[in-house]
């Protein structure tokens, strides 16, 4: 990922890596940006607050990518350029143009290959489509900092997060558009190894939308389709599951998720000690 990175038109003037050690990571050789290593707590929404923490005050715009994200070789220069023509823009999320996340997943050099293949035929698209969304999503995504002040990833969805990406974009909302661009590309790997477990999953997909439904952050009707897309995915599923998806595991955390929302208990932080 770092080394796909040099590639990029406009160098990022940072790259913070933020991992709960460093047996995560692999220190790279020199790049043509400044690598800062951070260290803390697992989980997505722990980790994301580190790097945040420490680009704020150093930057105006700071993007997040997953470790399995290929951005195109103009992806930066983009985003500068949408924040720069669109003051009244908050949030600014890309196109993956292929996402592993929806399948068994992509190795790097299929992804690299897709995204090689996207932008050549790029030119020959449709013009820029501007889409207003409710928040971004994780994989790529933009902020403007001035507008993050106190503002971070909740912390209560723990583990692999699930939704924290929408919950934190939402709420720059007050602030500008949250919009996503069908120019900004690139390719999600959609990596499974080092993901929690499927009845974790399971129960992370039903408690954390109704949580963010409490907390006011996500509204009802997309949390609704959200849950219900995934339930049934998994029932029908768990009777032929793919190899690659714990269907069976993920249905049973959608049942334990659902009896625990009978008793009214709402915690994302239950996984723990599943």
């Amino acid at each position: 990922m770092l080394k796909h990175l040099d590639a990029q038109r406009r160098p990022a003037d940072e790259v913070i890596i933020s991992a709960p050690d460093e047996t995560h990571v692999g220190r790279c050789q020199k790049h043509a940006f400044v690598t800062t290593y951070v260290y803390g707590k697992r989980g997505s929404s722990a980790q994301r607050n580190l790097g945040l923490n420490l680009a704020l005050g150093r930057a105006d715009i700071i993007t997040f990518f997953d470790d399995d994200f290929l951005p195109a070789k103009d992806y930066l220069q983009r985003v500068v350029t949408a924040f720069e023509e669109h003051p009244d823009w908050a949030v600014v999320r890309g196109h993956a143009v292929k996402d592993g996340a929806n399948g068994p997943g992509i190795t790097f050099e299929a992804g690299l290959a897709a995204l090689q293949s996207a932008e050549g035929s790029r030119s020959l698209t449709l013009p820029e489509v501007v889409c207003d969304q409710v928040g971004g999503y994780g994989c790529n995504m933009s902020v403007r900092a001035a507008h993050v002040g106190d503002l971070r990833f909740d912390e209560r969805l723990v583990l692999y997060g699930w939704q924290e990406d929408i919950d934190f974009t939402s709420q720059l909302r007050p602030y500008g558009r949250v919009v996503s661009l069908s120019t900004l590309i690139g390719v999600h790997l959609g990596v499974k190894s080092g993901r929690v477990s499927g009845v974790r999953f399971g129960y992370s997909q039903i408690i954390n939308p109704i949580y963010l439904i409490k907390k006011g952050t996500i509204p009802i009707g997309f949390a609704t389709r959200l849950m219900g897309r995934n339930l049934a995915a998994n029932i029908v599923r768990s009777l032929w599951p793919e190899p690659y998806v714990d269907r069976r595991g993920r249905l049973k955390g959608n049942l334990l998720a659902a009896c625990h929302l009978i008793q009214g208990k709402v915690a994302p932080e239950y996984v723990l000690s599943l």
